[in-house]
């Protein structure tokens, strides 16, 4: 069984006690990180390799940012930034194989505020993640998508749907794109799991401390090729995230997945 989570951190660095105590808590096979906040040169591969974990990353000053890590082994590559716009600048995307699994990590623009420029670019960069995923889906290998898509799906994925109207992770646009991406054929690991459940991955800071739990929404997904989805043995979010010192807005969610894994190289330490 391959355990896999996702984490918008919110500032790898600022939150690096946080994510330290988290990984050796759960000992996840594959994290994907989003929103590292760092340049590559400054992500704390070394505390991160301390904690049992190889990494690779794709970091950007003050914003954005992805990385995933790998217990007991360093990721093998496969590919950064997606594919559609050598302009685009920004840290958002990259991808690894993991024992024949390939796995994307995602940090989608947000779009606030909306609609507006950013909007148009969070949609551009949405379909561009659409037409790579169907070449993914092509291949025909296990594959998953995980990360911050800054989508909330539908009513059932926040907990007052009416407070998102105005905002861009709830438009119609944000949220048929992802329809689209499900049409394809890949499955939300976390919704094929509980399938009526409120689930939710972030909520909003409160004043004095803590978090508005009136706030919740779900839009830290784990999508999953069609191979994978009769796999999926388990799901959930590690919310108890939310209430320890310096927490993310985010909490990490996480899927169970029954893959056959072969033997890996040990991680160096030393």
């Amino acid at each position: 069984m391959v355990r896999i989570a996702t984490f918008n951190v919110n500032g790898v660095n600022g939150r690096l006690p946080v994510l330290l105590k988290w990984l050796t808590a759960t000992n996840y096979d594959i994290v994907c990180l989003q929103e590292l906040k760092t340049s590559d040169e400054k992500f704390p591969a070394e505390a991160i390799r301390e904690a049992g974990y190889g990494a690779i990353w794709h970091g950007q000053k003050s914003y954005n940012g992805v990385a995933i890590l790998i217990r007991g082994t360093d990721p093998v590559e496969r590919r950064r930034g997606l594919p559609g716009d050598p302009d685009d600048t920004h840290s958002r995307y990259i991808e690894a194989e993991v024992d024949g699994l390939i796995v994307g990590c995602l940090y989608l623009p947000n779009g606030n505020p909306a609609p507006g420029p950013k909007f148009d670019y969070k949609l551009r960069w949405f379909d561009r993640l659409i037409s790579y995923g169907r070449d993914l889906l092509k291949a025909g290998g296990p594959t998953v998508l995980c990360g911050d898509y800054n989508v909330v799906p539908t009513p059932i994925d926040a907990v007052a749907p009416r407070r998102w109207l105005g905002d861009a992770v709830y438009f119609p646009e944000s949220r048929q794109a992802f329809a689209e991406m499900l049409d394809d054929g890949w499955i939300d690991a976390v919704r094929r799991i509980h399938p009526e459940k409120g689930v939710y991955t972030y909520w909003n800071f409160s004043f004095g401390g803590g978090y508005d739990r009136s706030s919740g929404l779900r839009m830290d997904h784990l999508l999953v090729s069609p191979s994978s989805a009769p796999r999926l043995c388990g799901a959930g979010v590690d919310v108890e995230l939310r209430s320890w010192e310096k927490p993310s807005d985010h909490a990490p969610a996480w899927i169970e997945v029954v893959l056959k894994r072969s033997a890996r190289p040990t991680l160096d330490t030393d």
